[in-house]
């Protein structure tokens, strides 16, 4: 398997992050990611002049295999001041799909996460029941189904459920085998 790298972006990735977000009109990795959601164009250069929103930020890190952008993690919170954090995740070419580097990725990001915000309990992530892929990333990394609303996502003439999967730290400790998270992600 082709190795990962989860790192910051840089200026250099500005143009190759634009065309992957941009540069199709309907594409593909936007038929999963919460497609319900219009995806509102923006034009390259207002996106370079803004590019402070994705340039060595700490919340929005690329995704490398070989050295090109396959996608983009992420953390926001739902609600800073009760501590509530939510992570995400994009990657757009679909031969990266199915592929365990979902999974390697979001490993890696909580991991990060955990460390970054010593004071957060929980990571979590929502989803929608269209997208198995997603959900099965939660699966696979031992997060807890932790609610489910039921037919509240209409896509494409067909209710879907909003589902979200979280993982307290110390099921994440148990999870990775009691590692030090104080540790240096090996991507870095």
């Amino acid at each position: 398997m082709k190795k990962l790298v989860v790192k910051p972006f840089t200026d250099d990735n500005v143009p190759a992050l634009w065309k992957l977000l941009y540069g199709e009109e309907e594409p593909e990795w936007k038929k999963w990611d919460a497609p319900y959601f219009r995806h509102e164009h923006i034009p390259y250069k207002v996106f370079k002049e803004t590019s402070g929103n994705w340039v060595g930020r700490e919340d929005r890190h690329g995704l490398f295999v070989d050295g090109m952008l396959i996608g983009f993690v992420s953390y926001y919170w739902e609600s800073e001041a009760t501590r509530w954090l939510e992570v995400g995740i994009i990657i757009f070419d679909p031969t990266y799909w199915s592929g365990g580097f979902g999974s390697s990725a979001m490993n890696e990001w909580i991991d990060y996460v955990f460390r970054l915000k010593p004071e957060i309990e929980r990571v979590g992530f929502t989803t929608w029941s269209g997208n198995n892929r997603m959900m099965g990333v939660g699966e696979k990394l031992g997060m807890k189904l932790e609610g489910r609303m039921r037919k509240c996502r209409y896509y494409d003439g067909v209710y879907y459920d909003s589902v979200r999967y979280g993982v307290l730290r110390e099921e994440w400790e148990v999870l990775r085998g009691g590692e030090d998270s104080s540790e240096t992600p090996a991507s870095e």
